[in-house]
Order: C-alpha cells, then structure tokens, then sequence
C-alpha cells in the first residue's frame, strides 16, 4: 500500500466531551492520535467553547445522546454551534426503524437539522452513509472512516469460562436476546453481559435476566470495568456474539477483533462490510444458523480467535483519513 502524506493544511479544532459515552471515548481516542500527528492539532471541550473566537473551524462527533437531554435540545445546541463555527461533524448512531414509532422521526429530524447547519459530513461506514438516504436525513456529499482497530497482544489459549459473551452497553436491540436464546439452542447455561445497562435501560436488564433464569441459563453482568479488566474479561468468554438489531457502526465489534476475538457475527449490510475491511477478523452467520455456530464454537476454541496482528485499518489509518478530508475541506 503507498502510503499518502499527511496534509499540510492546519486541521479543524477537535471537540471532545468528558464522560464514558462510548462517542466520547472514541473521540478523545481519535485526538490523541491526531495529537501523535500533528503537534499543532488543539483540542477543546464543551465547557471551554467560549473561549473559542467566533470563525474558527471546528470538529464534533455527533449522536442525540450525546448532546442533549433530547433529541430537540440536542439539536438546538449542535445547530446554535454550527451558527458560530465552520463545523464538520463525524455522525454516530444513525436513525433507523429499530429506534421506534416515536423516537424515529424525532432522530431524523434531529439528524436532517445537523446536516443542513455542517460545513461537512462523516459517518464510520458505507452503511451508515446508505442509512442517512434511506431514512430521509441526508442525500449530499459523506465521507467514510470507518471505526478503527487497535490489535492487543493476545493469545487464544487463554482458558474459557463455557458462557456466550455480549459487549457493550445493554438496551433493547443490542443482540442480548438472540443471543440468549441461541445460548438456550445451543445447550449452554450461561450468558456474560460485559458491561452494564444504558441509561434509562436497568429495568430491562433486570427484566433479561429474569428471562434467562426461566430459561435455565445464568446471566453474568460485569458491570463497567476499565480497559484491562474488560480485555481480559472478555478473554475468558467461551463464545463472543454480535447479534444487532440496531447497526449504525459497532465500536463492540472492533474492541473484540482488537482483543484478538473472532465474534460470531449476525449477517447484515456492516457485517458485510467489515468482512471485506477486515478478512478473517470475524465469522459471519445466518440469523437462523446462530445457535449452530455457537455450538460449534463452544468444542473448537480456534473459531472465536482470528491471529491478525496487526488489524487492518488502525486509528493511525483513521487520523490519517480525516487530515487529508479536512485538507480538501478547508483548502
């Protein structure tokens, strides 16, 4: 591969937002790596933003959640920031049915106001870039970075625990129930929930679990751990499973490939995607042939680890990406 030089052209100022939002912790991920680039990359915060002049380009990654209490208060604010600064924007969590009767058009709208106020867009996959047209937000011009993977030293004879693995924050339509019931199929009794509930979704973790002991299987949920607690819990994981309903762009996915996991991975639009970004990293399976795969994966360990080092497609490859779409932009 030749190897593009990085664009002379200053970049935009990167807005990042404290907290552990999964969007947030991507983005300061994502700067500091733009830091190891370029020295003269600046980097602000929600807080410091006043401090910023009027006119002075600037970067945000933007999802409802992330911005405000709703979907409208969200919108005022990225829209107000537009008004004031040159802004592009990296789109995560894009609408699509799975958000409901209620919170669809209220997600597109907040999308469309985004939209229509950035200087310019970005989604983390070619998925994602279809979703914008499809569900009516936006049909201009996107740019493509996809998620990236930072390989970890590992090992794939590390000992398992006999249990299906989901990663990452629980709510409705992650895969926890598909992969329960492909838990219950396959004649395995436990389930790890590797992380906690999103907000506002504790009841319908307690409600799971509920269900999983009807089914005879134990569920397990660690809780937020930090980053070396989670690696080498996820480690131990007998069977990883991405079973999505809601897909905008997985940052589960890449942290298991990272870790050196191959997941068993329900076939859909990013599935496929990321197969072609990454061949090899992770087994793709029919929705009706789950239960199958985890069942096989459970007697044959080397089916969940994939030996890649490194990854394709690092945060150096995604900083690199933004610099020269920032160089075009603001040429």
């Amino acid at each position: 591969m030749i190897e593009l030089p990085i664009p002379d052209a200053v970049p935009p100022v990167l807005l990042v937002h404290p907290g552990p939002h999964g969007v947030a912790v991507y983005a300061r991920e994502v700067a500091a790596e733009f830091a190891r680039q370029r020295p003269d990359v600046r980097v602000t915060t929600p807080d410091a933003l006043a401090d910023l002049p009027a006119g002075t380009p600037l970067h945000a990654h933007v999802t409802d959640r992330l911005w405000g209490a709703s979907p409208e208060e969200a919108g005022r604010t990225v829209v107000a920031l537009a008004h004031r600064h040159p802004l592009t924007v990296t789109l995560h969590d894009v609408p699509q049915a799975s958000d409901g009767e209620r919170n669809r058009p209220r997600r597109q709208a907040f999308y469309r106001a985004v939209t229509a106020s950035a200087r310019a867009v970005a989604v983390n996959s070619a998925h994602e870039r279809e979703l914008l047209r499809e569900e009516g937000v936006w049909d201009g011009p996107v740019a493509v970075v996809p998620l990236p993977v930072e390989t970890v030293e590992s090992s794939a004879s590390v000992p398992h625990d006999d249990a299906v693995g989901v990663l990452g924050f629980f709510y409705p339509g992650k895969g926890h129930d598909e992969a329960l019931a492909a838990t219950v199929a396959a004649g395995m009794s436990r389930l790890t929930v590797l992380g906690r509930a999103s907000d506002g979704h504790a009841a319908d973790l307690d409600a799971f679990v509920r269900r999983a002991d009807d089914a005879g299987v134990i569920v397990e949920v660690t809780g937020w751990l930090d980053e070396p607690e989670m690696i080498a819990r996820a480690r131990r994981v007998a069977v990883p499973v991405i079973a999505h309903r809601h897909v905008s762009a997985s940052g589960s996915l890449a942290s298991w490939i990272g870790w050196g996991r191959r997941p068993l991975a329900v076939r859909n639009r990013y599935v496929d995607e990321m197969v072609a970004l990454r061949p090899g990293a992770l087994r793709v399976v029919e929705p009706d042939a789950l239960a199958e795969e985890v069942a096989a994966a459970r007697v044959d360990a080397r089916r969940t680890w994939h030996g890649l080092d490194p990854v394709p497609f690092g945060r150096v490859d995604a900083a690199r990406a933004y610099l020269r779409w920032w160089a075009e932009i603001f040429r």
